[in-house]
C-alpha cells in the first residue's frame, strides 16, 4: 500500500506537470474491487461536461505474476535476501488514455476571448512544454531587409526550437493565426530592428509585447519556455 500510495502522488504530480491548475484534477478512489486487487483509483479531470477517469491507478496484488507462473509453469518469485525467503511481487498498475489525456489539454486551452475592443480572438492556450511551434518570427513588411533579418533570428533559434515563419497578411492577423495553433511567442521584425539589432516579442496569453535584443532571444525563450 506504501507503493500504491506513492504511485498516486507521482502520476498527480506528472499531470500537474503540464501546467493545468490541480482544482481540475481529483482522485476517485473505488469502492468496489476486481477480484485480483487490493485498492484502486482514478485521477478524474474536469472537463467541460464533468469529471472523467483520465487514468487509472490499480494494485493487482501478486494476480498477474502468480498466473503467469502457473500457466507457464516457470517460477516468477524474488529472493529477499534480508527476510531469508522468496516472495511473489505485487503489481502496481498504472494506465492513462492518451485519447483522453489530449482532450483534457485541448478542452482546457482552446477559448475565444472577447478583447476590450470588442474582438474575438481564438486562442490555444497550450503549455509552453507542449506547443508545437515555440515561437513565430515575423518581418513587420516583406521588403527594407526585415525578411532578410528575420530569416537570420530563424538560423539562429532553429537549431534549439522549433518555429514558425510568416511574412503574409497584416501583423494583427499573423499574430492571430499564431494564437490558434498556440504559439507561445511571435517575435516581431521591425524598421528599428535594423538600427537598434532588437525585436519587438509577444506574450501569447497576455498579448504584452517588450522589446528583446536579439543577442538575450536565446536565453529569453529558454527561460519563458519552461
Amino acid at each position: 500500500m506504501e507503493w500504491f500510495r506513492y504511485w498516486k502522488e507521482e502520476r498527480l504530480k506528472w499531470h500537474l506537470a503540464l501546467g493545468i491548475p490541480a482544482e481540475k484534477y481529483r482522485y476517485h478512489d473505488h469502492e468496489k474491487l476486481a477480484h485480483y486487487a487490493n485498492a484502486a483509483t482514478d485521477i478524474e479531470f474536469e472537463f467541460p461536461f464533468g469529471f472523467k477517469e483520465l487514468e487509472g491507478i490499480h494494485s493487482r496484488t501478486d494476480f498477474d505474476l502468480s498466473r503467469h507462473s502457473e500457466f507457464s509453469g516457470k517460477k516468477l518469485q524474488y529472493f529477499d535476501s534480508e527476510l531469508n525467503e522468496s516472495y511473489t511481487p505485487y503489481v502496481i498498475e498504472t494506465s492513462i488514455g492518451v485519447d483522453r489525456t489530449f482532450l483534457a489539454i485541448f478542452s482546457h486551452a482552446l477559448k475565444d476571448e472577447t478583447l476590450p475592443d470588442g474582438s474575438v480572438r481564438t486562442v490555444l492556450s497550450l503549455p509552453a512544454m507542449l506547443a508545437p511551434y515555440k515561437a513565430a518570427v515575423l518581418p513587420l513588411v516583406k521588403k527594407d531587409g526585415l525578411p532578410e533579418k528575420a530569416r537570420e533570428i530563424m538560423d539562429m533559434l532553429k537549431q534549439d526550437y522549433m518555429l514558425q515563419y510568416d511574412e503574409k497578411d497584416a501583423i494583427g492577423r499573423r499574430y492571430r493565426r499564431q494564437d490558434a495553433i498556440g504559439t507561445p511567442f511571435c517575435i516581431t521584425v521591425d524598421n528599428d530592428t535594423l538600427n537598434d539589432n532588437s525585436v519587438t516579442v509577444r506574450n501569447r496569453d497576455t498579448m504584452q509585447q517588450e522589446r528583446i535584443p536579439i543577442d538575450n532571444l536565446r536565453n529569453y525563450l529558454h527561460d519563458n519556455l519552461r
